[in-house]
């Protein structure tokens, strides 16, 4: 077993129309054991940008404390706000730093701009950045996410449906997923504010 899929993980970001959904699940675990099932995955930068890690537990812990950070001094330094593009590539210059001793983590990261439009990227353990104007996905559930956010996926959706279709992708990938699952948590990005909801899902 890769070191990448030890604790399990699924993480998608979607694009709708002037606004972005990035969701995650719930569980934590060794292999096949589950240690618990409120694991945070997904973490506010700003209150425009949010990132999704997938990956090993213990470098999702560093590396959220890493990149508020990092955040913090960008701001003092700059006087203004990070933007997610911005974020995105130092997000990928502190993982293409460390690639001869790698965070094992693949990010995900989702944001709105300053004239409103979304923006989506995902990386892999080093930082080569993977931008899409659909959506990206990571994790052990990766390949069931990409067959469900295929069929589900539609240009234009609006904050609700985007909700309903970012949620149904993620239930039913975890479903066939024994590394994933246990819930999800769905943070829906628009002008007005962030949208957090909870799902139900299986618990076997």
């Amino acid at each position: 077993m890769s070191i990448m899929e030890y604790n399990g993980s699924a993480v998608v970001a979607m694009v709708g129309k002037n606004c972005v959904a990035i969701a995650t699940d719930k569980r934590l675990g060794q292999r096949a054991l589950t240690v618990d099932m409120g694991f945070e995955k997904v973490a506010p930068v700003t209150d425009n940008i949010y990132i999704g890690l997938a990956g090993l537990a213990t470098d999702v812990m560093t590396l959220h404390d890493r990149f508020r950070m990092r955040v913090n001094l960008y701001k003092h330094r700059e006087e203004r706000t990070i933007e997610p593009k911005t974020f995105s590539n130092m997000v990928s210059h502190m993982l293409y730093e460390r690639r001869f001793g790698p965070y094992f983590v693949e990010p995900v990261v989702a944001g709105l701009e300053k004239n409103g439009q979304p923006f989506i990227c995902s990386m892999d353990l080093i930082g080569c950045i993977n931008y899409a104007d659909d959506f990206v996905v990571a994790g052990t559930a990766a390949d069931n996410l990409f067959g469900m956010c295929e069929s589900l996926w539609e240009p234009d959706l609006g904050p609700e449906e985007l909700f309903e279709t970012v949620s149904q992708a993620m239930l039913n990938a975890v479903d066939r997923d024994s590394m994933s699952g246990w819930g999800a948590v769905v943070h829906i990005l628009t002008p007005e504010g962030v949208i957090t909801r909870e799902l139900k899902g299986r618990m076997d």
